[in-house]
């Protein structure tokens, strides 16, 4: 019933929008996503968004990949912290709307640009404190599928200490790990293409590996 209820509601939402503009702020972003739909265009609704350079059709974001991989049966994930391409700081939230088989059927976001507060807070900081404030552990935001992957990509390099060609079979499944477990890499459709591209190696030994860490986990 939730999931109707809130199918109708965005119906009504993105068939008149312009109240939404006139009852928020300029830096604050408001987005659904429909879970129900190809994921790489799982971007139904946003207003403002300037904000992250994001436009109805778009992909998904890292919040959206780590709901699809793992559902904690949570109502949602509030007040954390993500970054744009360039550079701004979002405090984020993203609320779930759960069908009636209680599956996530689509996810209410809500960013709102803090910048400016996080400038003035490590001034602040450098002025009272002997050390540099901190704006907090941060997720990207991607704009695009492709992006996206390139991020979860660079992320696993980053695990592994290496990159992908140069990768001894044990280290190529543990980045294959983080790609499946924690970023949710292989959600995204034709994925197996690029990523088997990265690693330099077959899709018959990408799906090898995949099989063999799915078995070990």
């Amino acid at each position: 019933m939730r999931g109707r209820l809130f199918y109708e509601y965005t119906r009504t939402i993105t068939g008149d929008s312009s109240w939404v503009g006139r009852s928020i702020w300029a830096s604050c972003e408001v987005l659904i996503h429909d879970l129900q739909r190809d994921i790489d265009t799982s971007l139904v609704y946003i207003e403002n968004g300037t904000i992250t350079n994001r436009h109805v059709g778009d992909g998904p974001s890292h919040a959206v990949l780590d709901v699809l991989s793992y559902d904690d049966g949570s109502e949602g994930r509030f007040g954390y912290l993500t970054k744009t391409k360039d550079g701004r700081i979002l405090k984020s939230s993203t609320m779930y709307i759960r069908d009636d088989k209680g599956c996530i059927a689509y996810l209410l976001g809500i960013n709102q640009d803090i910048t400016e507060l996080v400038m003035m807070h490590r001034a602040l900081d450098s002025l009272v404190n002997t050390g540099q404030g901190d704006a907090g552990s941060v997720e990207k935001i991607t704009t695009s599928v492709s992006e996206l992957l390139d991020d979860l990509l660079l992320e696993a390099e980053r695990l592994v200490g290496k990159p992908g060609p140069l990768m001894s079979k044990v280290e190529r499944l543990k980045a294959i790990t983080y790609l499946n477990e924690k970023g949710g890499a292989f959600l995204i459709s034709k994925s197996s293409e690029k990523i088997a591209e990265y690693f330099n190696i077959s899709k018959f030994t990408l799906y090898s590996d995949l099989n063999t860490v799915k078995e070990e986990s």
